[in-house]
């Protein structure tokens, strides 16, 4: 695959994710929108890797640090809105004000 492409694709993902993470009123909908922009992050990452340096492995090892935080920030994510639905009875953004009560 070129490389121009890989660029144009990683750019497609990351404005797909930050349109859905503007727009979104749906807490599940951003965290996926916002997993869509750390992946065409991590697309960039290994793609410069292997673009100017070959034998060291920086931005694959990173890209694997990336991969770890939004596995954590997933599931710390999902627990998070799984306890709003269960005290406030829905995962709307815009009616989840958690500081009333």
């Amino acid at each position: 695959m070129l490389l121009e492409h890989v660029f144009v694709l990683s750019a497609y993902l990351f404005s797909i994710g930050i349109y859905g993470l503007i727009t979104s009123r749906n807490m599940v909908r951003a965290l996926m929108c916002l997993e869509l922009i750390l992946n065409a992050v991590n697309m960039n990452f290994i793609t410069f890797s292997n673009l100017f340096d070959n034998r060291q492995l920086k931005g694959d090892i990173f890209s694997i640090f990336v991969i770890a935080i939004a596995a954590a920030e997933a599931a710390i994510g999902l627990a998070i809105v799984s306890s709003i639905h269960h005290n406030r009875r829905s995962i709307r953004i815009n009616q989840s004000n958690l500081l009333n009560k």
